[in-house]
């Protein structure tokens, strides 16, 4: 492979020149990747790893017509937005042709937060109202604008919640405020939304919008319960806001069922403002907004012009149309629900075997496995799962794990994941799971053995920190600042307690 460094060296740079607070994935031994193709990853020495993280190469790692289109258009002409260009008009119309009929005006971005930024500012100028709803362990991006709106990236005891931003309950019928054995989970976590709307009224506060993805990801993979965003949509829309459905994670056909999440909800419920971003370009940076007419002549009033330099460019745009020929050509929405379904199947008799797993959820390749110590009271396998994704690694599967608890292992791997990887995975999972669960003493009914394992899962007093060489993490930090495959105290003490 060829290599400007050793391992070595460009850990070093990293450390020296790359900003602390930008993690990698596997923190404590890192995968130094060189090249990939499809569904597989391959390190300097040649590795392959079976890739169940990468909902960016969404058609496939380096695929060879969206490379062949970037290099085509690219060696012909590459030029700002302002110049009249056919591959824009182009996409606009092609992905406005994948939506409701009312969703028909296009404004390109770079990147997913490019794009919920501005569905913000199109939200607020619609009619001028500022507040915005969003959910609890949300994330929408890395501005300004978004972090304050992202629960996910709030830090307990430092970040202040600003005035205009409300947090609503994250709707998941596992874990949260109303559960599966709730008559009627939707419209309970919808009025909790109304609730909050009818607390801004009473301060003099005005409802701009509620943002949300369609599924959760950062939140722990949660699929909101049937009629809930239409009900939020109905009363968000009788307080003046509007509703903006984030599809930057979850849209593209992932689903299986659909070509977007929301889409799952019926033909009746339809988002005002739709964004979208990572797999748009298969890992080329470009993202848009879709938006009704309506919105968008609102925002044009405003008399400031919208121009983005690279947003929608010739070569974005050619990328973007060849994804959407990949998607349409190789059925991948299709693959999605055909491996989804198989892969959801193989998963499930694993919970009927394995006490650590408490719930599968999730639609097409967008599944989440919540780990629990009890199955009961549900009590996150935080270290466990922590441990789970390093072992998985050693097998040559790369698995993250999010969630409020850093608990949940999320899947959703390129779309033209297939059965043998499907049965590949759960074969690993099955393995570690086993070994695991023998070490901690988790018994048939899925509950930890008590005292003694909870004596022989203590943290030890000194564990090693994340990276070499730095110091203590601060005691107050979110959990969140530790996920997605960060090594953690806990997964340094489940390691030297099992020697696998």
């Amino acid at each position: 492979m060829c290599e400007l460094y050793s391992k070595q060296d460009t850990l070093a740079l990293r450390r020296r020149h790359i900003g602390p607070s930008c993690k990698m994935f596997f923190a404590a031994d890192p995968i130094k990747i060189v090249r990939a193709q499809r569904q597989y990853m391959f390190d300097e020495k040649g590795e392959r790893y079976l890739d169940c993280i990468n909902n960016v190469a969404h058609v496939g790692h380096c695929h060879p017509e969206v490379v062949k289109a970037a290099a085509k258009q690219m060696e012909l002409l590459n030029t700002n937005s302002r110049f009249l260009h056919d591959n824009i008009v182009e996409y606009a119309k092609r992905i406005c042709a994948t939506l409701p009929e009312k969703l028909s005006v296009c404004y390109f971005t770079n990147s997913g937060s490019e794009a919920n930024d501005l569905a913000l500012r199109l939200a607020r100028q619609f009619r001028g109202h500022q507040d915005v709803i969003t959910l609890d362990h949300a994330y929408h991006g890395h501005l300004t604008s978004l972090i304050e709106i992202s629960p996910y990236k709030f830090r307990k005891g430092k970040d202040v919640k600003k005035e205009f931003v409300h947090v609503a309950p994250i709707p998941d019928t596992y874990r949260g405020k109303y559960r599966e054995d709730h008559a009627d989970p939707a419209s309970a976590y919808a009025d909790e939304v109304q609730k909050i709307i009818e607390e801004a009224h009473k301060n003099g506060r005005k409802i701009a919008a509620f943002i949300a993805e369609s599924m959760q990801s950062c939140g722990g993979q949660v699929i909101p319960p049937a009629g809930y965003f239409q009900k939020v949509a109905e009363y968000v829309r009788a307080a003046g806001g509007v509703f903006i459905a984030d599809e930057v994670q979850v849209g593209f056909g992932r689903v299986g069922t659909h070509f977007w999440s929301f889409q799952m909800h019926g033909e009746a419920f339809v988002p005002d403002i739709v964004t979208m971003g990572k797999p748009m370009g298969n890992g080329h940076p470009v993202a848009c907004v879709v938006t009704t007419k309506d919105i968008a002549e609102a925002f044009s009033s405003s008399g400031m012009e919208y121009f983005n330099t690279y947003g929608g460019n010739p070569v974005s745009s050619a990328v973007a149309l060849a994804v959407l020929d990949v998607i349409e050509n190789e059925d991948l929405q299709g693959n999605a629900t055909r491996v989804g379904s198989y892969l959801t199947e193989l998963l499930n008799k694993q919970k009927a075997k394995h006490p650590l797993i408490g719930d599968v959820r999730g639609v097409g390749l967008f599944i989440g496995i919540d780990l629990v110590k009890d199955h009961q009271r549900r009590t996150p396998a935080t270290a466990e799962a922590q441990h789970i994704i390093y072992k998985m690694k050693e097998k040559r599967v790369l698995l993250s794990a999010d969630g409020p608890h850093r608990n949940v292992l999320k899947i959703k791997p390129p779309m033209c994941f297939t059965e043998e990887d499907a049965q590949f995975l759960v074969d690993q999972l099955d393995e570690i799971l086993t070994v695991l669960e023998e070490a901690i003493g988790a018994n048939s009914e899925g509950v930890a053995t008590s005292e003694n394992t909870s004596r022989r899962t203590k943290k030890p007093k000194e564990a090693h920190l994340e990276l070499s060489g730095e110091g203590a993490p601060d005691q107050k930090e979110n959990p969140s600042q530790k996920r997605n495959g960060l090594c953690t105290d806990k997964h340094s003490q489940l390691s030297k307690r099992l020697k696998t």
